[in-house]
């Protein structure tokens, strides 16, 4: 059929719609909306394939035929990294949905890549486990997406980042070869670690089709225990003392808030008593008033985010890196660049080196904030990405400065995607 395919594309008129209706059936493709838009980039079709194999081909398909494809799962992160060059078919893995196998007395889990975490997440909690992450909006957000994204969340402090707990991977690569390393292979790309390399490569290298993770048990009990800072170098204080002690925390942030002392939030996950030992332990640790906070404070990096959708045209969010010990010089500089630029200024800082930051406030003020931050942390081996810009802000790179792995990374893309067919420009430097 695939050969009749592209026989039929060189010696009709037919449109290129009806050749992946021809494909893949006429319930999985349609039109594209202006609901499906990215960024100023406005696709000509969307494409639902039925399994990896109708997926594959569909990626060969438009990879034959010079279309820019753009993968989606859940569509819960269409701003982050740079709006395409071109997006000209969307490929959704909404119908890859499957758990294909849980093998609880291994602790692992097979799931394709259309999968909702909190899906997944459900079924392993029948057999007491978990995938350990905390990622945005688990409810929409795909296995697929959040491991082209590299969203892991909190849980990272303990358990290690997506790359720790993937172990195999399916990609579809765009001449239409199903690629797999870990897990049950279908075919072996010697040379390539996939799941480390396709995990926060934005969908630029093969559309994930399945993976394979290692799993934990879920706690018997979880308490959070805030404490109140008086301001970001006390911040900084409390969370260096927490990772130097033998407290056996699964997650640690501060959350910022203009006009209000940081809070410093810590995870205990254990029995009941061992939360108390735990807490205990804490509280005579860190010299400072404490409180037990709720489950939600964890959401904090989620509801900045959408409060920048809310307001889409005055706030920008952007993702800092930078040393822990740098947490309250970070925090210092984040506030004094917000005042200094008419901005209001909220974040939340993982004790891993990782801040999430809002800003709101007018457009050209937000690009010279965003430009100053960036300079101040590609200045002391630390990043600033973007996440979220108002339409009318002028340009700014999602990225930042590429590093000497540019090189390195773009000589990969050119071999498992020659054309450029995937997420073309979406990329750091432009890959």
């Amino acid at each position: 059929m695939y050969c009749s395919l592209l026989a039929a594309m060189t010696t009709t008129a037919a449109s290129t719609e009806n050749l992946f209706r021809s494909l893949l059936g006429p319930e999985a493709v349609r039109a594209a909306t202006s609901a499906d838009a990215i960024c100023d980039q406005q696709p000509q079709l969307l494409v639902e394939p039925a399994n990896e194999l109708q997926l594959a081909s569909a990626l060969r398909f438009a990879n034959d035929l010079g279309l820019a494809v753009i993968p989606r799962g859940g569509a819960t992160k269409p701003d982050w990294g740079n709006p395409p060059a071109r997006a000209e078919v969307i490929l959704s893995t909404k119908r890859l949905d499957k758990i294909l196998e849980h093998v609880w007395a291994d602790m692992t889990v097979s799931v394709e890549a259309g999968c909702t975490v909190a899906t997944l997440q459900s079924a392993l909690a029948q057999h007491g486990q978990r995938l350990a992450i905390d990622v945005l909006a688990p409810k929409s957000a795909t296995v697929g997406g959040i491991l082209s994204t590299n969203d892991s969340g909190v849980l990272r402090l303990r358990f290690g980042s997506l790359r720790d707990l993937v172990i195999g991977v399916t990609i579809a690569l765009p001449d239409g070869t199903l690629a797999s390393s870990g897990g049950k292979v279908v075919k072996n790309v010697a040379g390539y670690d996939l799941p480390k390399l396709v995990t926060g490569a934005f969908g630029t290298l093969g559309v994930i089709t399945r993976a394979v993770f290692r799993l934990h048990p879920l706690p018997s009990e979880a308490c959070t225990i805030s404490c109140l800072a008086g301001d970001a170098a006390d911040a900084q204080r409390i969370v260096l003392a927490v990772q130097d002690s033998k407290l056996a925390h699964s997650a640690l942030q501060v959350r910022f808030v203009e006009g209000a002392p940081p809070q410093v939030d810590v995870l205990f996950e254990a029995t009941a008593r061992g939360i108390t030992a735990q807490t205990a332990t804490l509280k005579s640790l860190v010299g400072v008033e404490t409180i037990e906070s709720d489950p939600p404070v964890w959401r904090a990096r989620q509801e900045l985010l959408l409060v920048a959708r809310e307001r889409a045209q005055s706030s920008a969010v952007a993702k800092l890196s930078f040393l822990p010990t740098q947490l309250g010089a970070v925090a210092d500089s984040i506030t004094r660049t917000a005042q200094a630029n008419q901005l209001r200024a909220t974040f939340v800082a993982q004790a891993f080196g990782l801040a999430t930051v809002l800003l709101e406030g007018a457009s050209s003020n937000l690009l010279s904030a965003l430009a100053t931050l960036r300079a101040a942390r590609e200045g002391n081996s630390g990043a600033l990405v973007l996440q979220h810009r108002p339409d009318a802000m002028p340009w700014l790179d999602a990225w930042g400065t590429p590093g000497d792995s540019l090189p390195l990374m773009k000589a990969i893309k050119s071999q498992l995607d020659p054309k450029n067919t995937l997420n073309p420009g979406r990329f750091l430097g432009g890959i």
